[in-house]
């Protein structure tokens, strides 16, 4: 059990667009990230994917519709559902997906 400052743990990001692992819960990682821009199109077989987005504007979009997040709200978008993350300038976000290389996706994860 470790307790997360994640404000504190947000200074400490390489940079945009490079995921720093927490921790994990029920066997998927959690990664704080700065996202810029937009990510890939995934999708998840074995497990559903949350946003929990602590600074700035995210959008989520997924192929029948798009979801805006601001800071303090969360979305988990389930298995099977092709997304992607947009943002027009920095979010800074919690994230949880399943692992790479668990996925059957045309492309990799965004974590």
């Amino acid at each position: 059990m470790e307790k997360v400052n994640l404000a504190q743990a947000f200074t400490h990001l390489s940079g945009p667009d490079t995921p720093q692992p927490v921790g994990m819960l029920h066997g998927q990682p959690v990664h704080l990230v700065r996202l810029t821009g937009s990510g890939p199109w995934c999708q998840h077989a074995t497990g559903d994917a949350l946003f929990f987005v602590t600074r700035g504007h995210l959008r989520v979009e997924s192929r029948e519709r798009s979801v805006d997040l601001e800071a303090g709200e969360l979305l988990i978008v389930p298995r099977g559902v092709e997304h992607r993350s947009v943002t027009a300038s920095e979010a800074l976000v919690l994230m949880s997906a399943p692992p790479r290389g668990s996925e059957d996706s045309a492309q990799s994860p965004p974590l």
